[in-house]
């Protein structure tokens, strides 16, 4: 066995192997992968085979598509079958809302070049006529799903990896980790100890083991997971053709052909976590035994469904756990504190996501980052504060939400709420209605006493409609006033804390009281961050940044310090309010004895009420706004001096969808929709803040696009909307073609206007055009407008 590596796999599954290929098809030769028992040991051994296209997050089925298409590639380079059967795919929708959950997924395709086709019940029982069509609406039709052969697929991927370098030892039990002080680590097995530059934690069933080797947590947990394969069945064997696979959402239930019978599988509510305590490790080649308790619901649902079932006979039951995430994603990428470790666990879909997860894996370590946003997959999008007592409820939950109708304005209810602040029960007694972001409470809206006290999920405008019509309307004809906790905020000091700002950001780094706009940029020029950066002196700053990232955003500063300079995560240590509205100046100046006498952009450190604050005159409500932000032990102080002062100025508070309301009057953007690693600063508009008299992190990509503009750019358009607003990824139609796609939209009260944000051809930017956009299978037509509805030269703002 070999005793170094640069890189060392842990894990020999599908996903394990994969990687393996992936680095040395990257380039990467000295390589290895250490499996304790054979090859497919764990879950991919028992696995269905399946793979689809369908995923709610975009990048997400990009990666899917890769990972499809990858196979035929797999087969040329080895010469070994993957067992392919593109049998095409039905996605089915029984009622309105899923219907248009599956009309909105065939939008987002239409820019993406997916293949993909809207098909009523006649269409359906033409393709799956095994199928009824008792309450049917329509369905999505995909001719590239389909299914494999689990084994031959994993050792078609080894097999490309030793051809290109690598080495594979099984039956090889790693026993520890251990990092050196230089950041490598010794991998321990039973046959001996590996140097390894880099270790990768590929070890599905077992992730959560080895981690906890290396001291780290990750937020997996295994499920039962059932499917049943049937005798001979006429209708199937007598078809001229395979019969394709049929999703059942309603009935929780996936169905294909396999041999001469069929192959069903469920996501049943009634599920089981497995291995709370731990995988054991001598687990392996075994199944669970068989559980029809569980699934009797349905497969009564699928005898109605698929009536062949009812009198055909089992003739094998594979009954077998494999895990989740809290959200279902894959957790990819460095794991944030710890150097050189990298995490490619959590793929519950491991023949649609297998191959994709293999590449990011592999061009984040090889090249530095991946070729797309990988944010939804990032382990780092889980922070310290998770536990296993998190994780098991919301796993059982997303489990039993595999087939729901994913809203786009849906708040799970599982393991919540879990973080809150000192805010929680002054905000619940008038009717919080509440969201979350990174684990933490977020008020969306306050309900009136005579409104239900829940947001209905819908793709159409919801009935948190009115609450936020109110919560705008009094921002914009007073002042309202709304929770800070939900920003990541970081803390930077030390006599080189402006230099090392000024590498890292690219935007200007400001004056002791002023504040500055700054993107962080990735050495390839993509968005990685959009920051507000304040100067509190020469040798202290703070960066305030979207709450969901920080751990991100966290890891990315430790791996770019240098020189004096220390800087902290204060995301929960730093709280407060923001006010906003034209009465904002008066509220403050009602609460402090300190000058009130701050220019936009300025910061400064006041006493409010007893508390002792950063004060920043900046709203992302676009109206005239400050940021007060202080200790978490005085919030609930600093809440009752200004709630109290307020009330002669018609105070009232206003939660996420009031903001996300707000910012659409002035066509700002968000952070993950208009700006993210998807995007460049040039495409978004973003460039408008560089400081190009310095060097910075991706300045290089940043001045070739200057140079060379970029063929897209991010526009705002006026919809005529009727009763749905864009939410993202809904298609743009120029002159009948699709051009380009929606980033982020909704309804701004105010205003009164339906407003979209997309990217387009650069050429085609011009105020006045007139587009389509796909909202709900209908086009609705669109104008680009350059000059926002409300304070357009920032006089409230600024004044």
């Amino acid at each position: 066995m070999k005793t170094s590596a640069q890189v060392v796999v842990i894990g020999g599954g599908v996903v394990g192997c994969s990687v393996l290929y992936h680095l040395t098809k990257l380039g990467w030769s000295d390589v290895m992968l250490v499996e304790r028992k054979e090859l497919t040991s764990g879950s991919t051994w028992h696995a269905a085979g399946g793979f689809h296209m369908l995923n709610g997050n975009t990048n997400m089925a990009a990666l899917q598509g890769y990972t499809i298409r990858l196979y035929k590639e797999l087969e040329e380079l080895t010469g070994m079958s993957c067992g392919l059967h593109h049998v095409g795919g039905i996605t089915l929708a029984d009622n309105r809302d899923r219907f248009d959950m599956l009309v909105a997924e065939r939008a987002k395709h239409r820019y993406m070049g997916l293949d993909t086709e809207i098909v009523g019940p006649e269409e359906i029982a033409r393709i799956a006529p095994i199928t009824s069509l008792d309450g049917i609406v329509g369905g999505l039709y995909d001719p590239l799903d389909g299914h494999l052969d689990p084994s031959g697929t994993t050792h078609a991927y080894v097999k490309a990896a030793c051809m290109g370098g690598a080495a594979i030892e099984t039956h090889c039990m790693v026993t520890a980790t251990t990092q050196r002080a230089d950041g490598t680590w010794d991998v321990v097995t039973d046959k001996g100890t590996v140097h390894a530059e880099h270790v990768v934690n590929a070890g599905g069933l077992w992730a959560r083991e080895v981690g906890a080797m290396a001291g780290i947590y990750f937020p997996l947990h295994p499920m039962e997971h059932q499917y049943i394969v049937t005798d001979d069945i006429p209708e199937i064997y007598e078809r001229g053709e395979e019969h394709p696979h049929v999703m059942d959402p309603a009935g929780e239930s996936y169905l294909r052909q396999e041999g001469r019978g069929l192959c069903i599988g469920f996501y049943e509510k009634p599920c089981r976590p497995w291995a709370v305590d731990g995988t054991p490790w001598n687990f392996g080649h075994e199944l669970l035994p068989d559980d029809f308790d569980k699934i009797e619901d349905s497969i009564a649902f699928a005898y109605k469904r698929f009536p062949v079932l009812e009198t055909a006979g089992v003739k094998s039951v594979i009954h077998g756990p494999f895990t989740f995430a809290p959200d279902g994603n894959p957790l990819v990428g460095p794991v944030p504190g710890v150097r050189n470790y990298w995490s490619a666990c959590g793929v519950m879909a491991g023949f649609s996501q297998g191959g994709g997860v293999g590449l990011t894996r592999a061009q984040w370590m090889i090249e530095g980052e991946a070729d797309r946003d990988v944010t939804g997959l990032d382990v780092g999008r889980f922070g310290a504060w998770i536990t296993p007592g998190y994780t098991l409820p919301k796993v059982i939950e997303n489990y039993q939400n595999r087939f729901s109708i994913a809203y786009p304005n849906e708040e799970l209810p599982a393991a919540r709420p879990h973080r809150t602040t000192p805010m929680y029960d002054i905000f619940t007694d008038p009717g919080a209605v509440w969201g979350h972001q990174f684990g933490l409470e977020v008020p969306n809206y306050f309900a009136a006493a005579a409104e239900p006290d829940y947001e209905e999920p819908s793709f159409r405008r919801s009935n948190a409609f009115d609450a936020t019509s109110r919560e705008v309307a009094a921002v914009r004809g007073a002042v309202g006033i709304n929770e800070l906790q939900n920003f990541g905020k970081f803390s930077v000091t030390g006599s080189d804390a402006r230099a090392w700002l000024g590498r890292i950001m690219a935007g200007r780094i400001p004056r002791p009281g002023r504040m500055a706009l700054s993107p962080l940029l990735s050495e390839k020029g993509r968005l990685i961050g959009d920051f507000t950066v304040s100067c509190l002196s020469d040798t202290e700053f703070q960066l305030t940044v979207s709450y969901g990232a920080q751990a991100i955003h966290y890891r990315w500063f430790l791996k770019h310090l240098a020189g004096d300079v220390q800087v902290r995560n204060v995301s929960d240590a730093r709280t407060g309010f923001q006010i906003a509205g034209p009465r904002a100046r008066d509220l403050l100046t009602a609460c402090t004895r300190d000058p009130v006498d701050l220019t936009f952009m300025d910061v400064r450190r006041m006493t409010v009420g007893q508390a002792a604050c950063i004060v920043q005159r900046v709203s992302y409500t676009g109206d005239l706004g400050y940021e007060i932000y202080c200790d978490p032990m005085d919030q609930r102080a600093l809440w009752w001096t200004l709630w109290e002062a307020g009330q002669p100025l018609s105070l009232e508070p206003f939660g996420m969808r009031a903001m996300m309301s707000l910012r659409l009057d002035k066509f700002f953007g968000a952070w993950l929709r208009e700006y993210s690693p998807d995007y460049t600063a040039a495409e978004t508009g973003l460039d408008r803040f560089f400081d190009w008299s310095k060097d910075f992190i991706g300045k290089t990509a940043a001045e070739a696009e200057r140079a060379a503009p970029p063929a897209r750019a991010l526009v705002t358009f006026i919809v005529d909307a009727d009763k749905a607003d864009v939410t993202a990824y809904e298609p743009v139609f120029i002159e009948g073609e699709v051009r380009g796609f929606c980033t982020s939209g909704g309804y701004a009260h105010h205003s009164g206007l339906s407003v979209a944000h997309a990217l387009i051809p650069r050429d085609r930017a011009v105020e006045g055009l007139v587009v389509e956009i796909e909202i709900l299978d209908q086009r609705r037509r669109a104008t680009l407008t350059v000059t926002p509805p409300f304070d357009a030269d920032g006089t409230r703002m600024r004044g």
